[in-house]
This record gives C-alpha cells, structure tokens and sequence, in this order.
C-alpha cells in the first residue's frame, strides 16, 4: 500500500487577517504558521493507520518554500515516512493540483489523501483537480474509510442521511471529520523525524490560468444592540428598520 498525503501549510486559526498595501498579498508579519487541520487530523492520521493495519508507505506532500519544512517535519513526526517538499510558492489551487499530479504520475500510488478543504481559503478545489489530471476516481468529504484488497468502501455525510461508495484502486479522496483522531507526535516521533528523508524537488512548469486582483476585508461587524425583554415594541421597530437578513 503505498499513500501519499498532500498537507498544506496555513495560518494558525488564531492569526489576525491583513494584507499588503496593495491588497495583492496576505501580510504574514508575525503570523504563526500550522498544518492545515483537515490535511493532519483526519488525511495524515487515516493513511498511517492504513499503512499500520496493512503495511506499505506514506508519503507527505508540500507544495511550499524552505520555510514550510517545520511543518513537514511534524508530518514526519506523527508517522509519515518520508516526505516531498515542491520548492515553489503556492500562488493558486491550480498551480498546487499541477505540481503534486507531477510528481504522483511517476510514482503509482494506491490513493492520494487531501484534507477536505484548508482553513484559509476554504476552496475545496486542489483534490479534484489533481484526479482530473491523474485520471483517477474522486471521492470528496469522506468521513469513514475501509479497504478489502484493492476495493474502498467510503462513507460521507449527506443532507439526511449517509452516502456509501465503493471504488477501486487507485483514487484520491478528501477526508473529513469521522474519517480518524488527532494525534499529538509523541517523542519518539519527533526524535525519528529528524532522520527521516525529506526531498526536495524542483516544480514543474505551469502557466498561471489566473491572477489575483486584489483581497479585502469584510465590513467590520455592527455592535450588538440589547433590548428590555419588557419593551417588545422596541424590539419589533429594531427588526423592521435595523436587521439585515444575511
């Protein structure tokens, strides 16, 4: 079984939001950087528990610069075996989905975990992506899975009820929650982290489909107004005449 795991580097949940002068870049001055929750809690964790259950390897993918290998290194910490980092800036979704499909032609792997979407840009867009370009089977916002020889049974939260698919091998998924349990690397991990491989590779030429014009920040929210429970009349006009329907 072999797993490759792409795993993104993104603000800490806690960072304050700003950009450049320009509004083309996010302003990183002081901002802790984390791996992106969905991509170690629920993709990394499912794929070392395969590898435990079932043998084989798992891989940890980085599309990012020098910078980013803290993160990978905790990749490799929590149970990954090797790691790749695509020296590159990660400018878009499509720019990320062309790199890791590069490097995962060659490579023949048996499913390729995503987390369901990073927490910065939310876009739930590289994973389907990169099974276009690799030709693969995609099964988005996966929250249980189980293999019987070269079959994947796959369940995900539908409105009502659960969804249940089979696919064959090899396929690219999205994982969310249900899918595994946070794990904290322990020090063993850590210390056999250091020695483990992490290879860099030079990225693939792309021509950008895209150009960002320009971030801004959503109007700053309006102060909560409280009301007398007694003054229903109040209470009514503030509806009328005040309240936005989102």
């Amino acid at each position: 079984m072999k797993i490759l795991v792409c795993i993104s580097q993104t603000p800490d949940t806690t960072a304050k939001i700003s950009f450049n002068a320009e509004g083309t870049e996010f302003n990183n001055a002081g901002v802790q950087f984390i791996m992106n929750p969905y991509d170690e809690w629920y993709a990394l964790v499912r794929a070392c528990e395969l590898r435990e259950s079932l043998g084989g390897t798992v891989v940890a993918l980085n599309v990012g610069p020098a910078a980013n290998e803290t993160t990978i290194r905790k990749a490799l910490a929590i149970g990954a075996d090797e790691a790749v980092r695509i020296d590159a800036d990660p400018k878009s979704a499509a720019f990320v989905a062309k790199q890791i499909a590069e490097y995962a032609k060659s490579q023949n792997f048996d499913l390729v975990f995503f987390g369901k979407e990073t927490i910065d840009y939310n876009g739930s867009e590289v994973g389907a992506m990169v099974a276009e370009h690799l030709d693969l089977p995609y099964v988005s916002y996966a929250c249980k899975l189980e293999l019987n020889g070269n079959t994947a049974t796959l369940e995900r939260d539908i409105e009502g009820g659960v969804e249940v698919l089979e696919v064959d091998l090899p396929l690219c998924l999205s994982a969310a929650k249900g899918m595994a349990e946070q794990r904290i690397p322990n020090m063993r991990g850590i210390m056999m982290a250091r020695t483990k491989p992490l290879n860099v590779v030079p990225p693939a030429s792309f021509e950008e489909p895209v150009k960002t014009v320009k971030f801004t920040l959503p109007p700053a929210k309006a102060g909560v107004k409280l009301v007398d429970p007694e003054n229903m009349d109040e209470l009514v006009r503030l509806l009328h005449e005040e309240a936005k329907v989102i």
